[in-house]
């Protein structure tokens, strides 16, 4: 995408989407509303999240989000059936109401990551028994593991932060029942080794993803939220991988762990007021967000007009959600 395409987005970011329908409900980048007893429309920002706070806006993340997920749930259809009803805006998807479970489920296909809650942190301190997983000497970071593991947290918790779970707990502790939890487990773990198949085949690896899920009015049990996004997912370029883990640099990332990066150079990692980025710095995270888009798609991005709102009000309207 042209650079000035780029620019021109950024100097008005998507941050906030202001419809005309009550009951809006806002995260930290999609904003939804209900449109009737059976349905919502989800609204999906350009804002980015990390930290556990919104430190910024990338041009076009929202469009990219909202379109590969609706490209996963198509692909993915075949081992659970989703939410996804139709995708009127390139920022908005109309979806079945469901009540989500209220855990989130996290797949893991190698050992890394730094913070206090990832395997490879635990790992080098010395554990070998992971939520609920035990873990063989030797591993290094960055590695395959033997078999994808399933770690969940809870959503929020007493905490007000994700707390880890083991698998068994899940069920011990009251948050879902063996049968839908099995359920549950296997679909992951399904989805996550189609998402590896289908990244092998665009160059890249899926290394770790988080799923989110819910039963429907019917009793059907949904996947929900988003799928296999570089905001849910973490990706490394396959090419460079095997080398740079022999020389024993990093991957190269492909998700907004580019960001986190990019904040933790500056010294910030969630306290206080978030550092100035530069802008530059936005619009290569939006480069990847698309490449990204256009790798695993195999489809050209086609970016959605700005300002996002006045389209998205034109397009919901013309599709009968909003009145004239």
């Amino acid at each position: 995408m042209h650079k000035t395409v780029l620019e021109f987005a950024f100097s008005q970011p998507f941050t906030s989407a202001d419809l005309p329908l009550p009951g809006k409900l806002s995260g930290k980048v999609r904003e939804i509303y209900p449109l009737d007893g059976e349905r919502l429309v989800m609204i999906t920002t350009d804002r980015l999240s990390a930290f556990d706070r919104v430190l910024g806006a990338a041009p076009f993340k929202g469009q990219v989000l909202n379109q590969l997920s609706a490209w996963w749930f198509t692909n993915t259809s075949d081992i659970l059936p989703n939410h996804m009803l139709e995708v009127p805006d390139p920022n908005a998807l109309i979806a079945r109401r469901v009540q989500p479970f209220p855990i989130e489920v996290i797949v893991r296909g190698y050992i890394t990551g730094v913070t206090t809650t990832a395997l490879w942190y635990r790992y080098s301190l010395g554990e070998r028994t992971i939520y609920g997983h035990r873990f063989p000497d030797g591993l290094q970071k960055n590695q395959a593991l033997p078999k994808s593991v399933i770690t969940p947290t809870t959503k929020g918790g007493t905490s007000g932060h994700d707390e880890r779970l083991t698998p068994e707990q899940v069920v011990e502790q009251g948050y879902l029942d063996a049968s839908t939890w099995d359920a549950i487990q296997g679909a992951a773990l399904a989805l996550f080794a189609r998402g590896q198949a289908k990244a092998a085949k665009a160059g890249l690896v899926l290394v770790d993803t988080k799923y989110e899920f819910g039963r429907s009015l019917d009793g059907r049990i949904l996947l929900i939220d988003e799928v296999h996004t570089p905001d849910s997912s973490r990706f490394w370029l396959a090419d460079s991988y095997t080398e740079r883990i022999v020389s024993g640099e990093e991957p190269e990332n492909f998700d907004k762990e580019f960001m986190r990066l990019e904040y933790a150079r500056l010294g910030y990692r969630g306290e206080g007021e978030p550092p100035d980025m530069p802008a530059e710095r936005w619009l290569r995270l939006s480069e990847r967000y698309i490449s990204l888009y256009e790798r695993l798609t195999s489809q050209v991005f086609e970016p959605g007009d700005y300002p996002v709102l006045e389209r998205l009000k034109n397009n919901l309207q013309r599709a009968g959600y909003l009145p004239d």
